[in-house]
């Protein structure tokens, strides 16, 4: 592939919560979604964009001791299978994390931000109202701070110091066919990522839209900061995507069955999001 603007993109999955209820996942009833209550996993995704001139990475995940961490902390409730750490899965295509030099970071939640250090040579590209809003007041709500880890977000900060953090506000280019998006809701500053392939435009949702059937039955994911942004959010997506676009969900393991494995080697970890299975 030889165009500067057009890029493979690829969804590497690293973890699973397979004991996670439908009820978690929409803000619903069981009047209202008569299968409230059954088992819907979700799944832990990093992205990786790349063409003959670049690498982008977007979001970096959470590792394994911020999993055991999680599970201490609640009682043993939170747990997840941890198959590898982001570094680890995006090395099986050939990206070495240490070497990256632009990772998109679409918010700041602990398993979107939590292993900066496994990029050392890479830019943070944030929206500001994110950072701000991760170190500010709406913090003492623990409601609204439970999904943050104090360490990623000082991480975050020392990197800002250090001139490492690229500050976007709204919309805005990354690189050639690659765009970020502000559209707020789930939390304050979340964006996402719009890219350029060869299938037509393609966009990242990340936690924009945890599930298909959050943006698709315009049904909200109960962690939210604005439901109103939340629900217009989705409609964003869509006007991003356009006619015949693609829109990637954040924690869907459904993206896993709908396109295909880079390799028989990763089948259920990497699949490639720019063609048809």
């Amino acid at each position: 592939m030889s165009e500067r603007d057009v890029y493979e993109v690829y969804a590497v999955c690293y973890a699973v919560r397979r004991d996670r209820m439908r009820w978690e996942n929409y803000i619903a009833s069981g009047l209202t979604d008569p299968v409230h209550d059954q088992v819907e996993p979700l799944a832990y995704f990093v992205w990786a964009l790349r063409n003959d001139e670049r690498t982008i990475v977007v979001d970096t995940g959470f590792d394994a001791a911020e999993a055991k961490r999680r599970h201490e902390a609640s009682g043993k409730v939170w747990t997840c299978d941890y198959g590898r750490s982001p570094a680890e899965g995006l090395k099986m295509i050939g990206i070495d994390s240490r070497e990256v030099s632009d990772v998109i970071v679409t918010h700041l939640h602990y398993d979107h931000a939590g292993t900066l250090y496994d990029f050392p040579k890479a830019q943070f590209h944030l929206q500001e109202a994110e950072v701000q809003y991760a170190t500010g007041p709406h913090m003492t709500q623990g409601f609204l701070s439970s999904a943050y880890t104090v360490d990623h977000v000082v991480e975050v900060v020392r990197n800002v110091f250090q001139r490492r953090v690229v500050f976007h506000h709204g919309d805005d280019s990354v690189a050639p066919g690659v765009t970020v998006h502000h559209i707020g809701g789930h939390t304050m500053g979340i964006q996402c990522v719009r890219v350029k392939t060869q299938s037509g435009w393609l966009v990242l949702a990340s936690d924009v839209s945890h599930f298909y059937g959050n943006f698709e039955d315009r049904a909200p994911f109960p962690i939210v900061y604005n439901v109103a942004d939340m629900l217009r959010g989705f409609e964003r997506l869509e006007a991003l995507a356009g006619p015949g676009g693609r829109i990637i969900p954040g924690h869907d393991p459904l993206v896993l069955t709908r396109y295909p494995a880079w390799s028989s080697a990763t089948e259920d970890i990497i699949v490639r999001l720019d063609i048809d299975k």
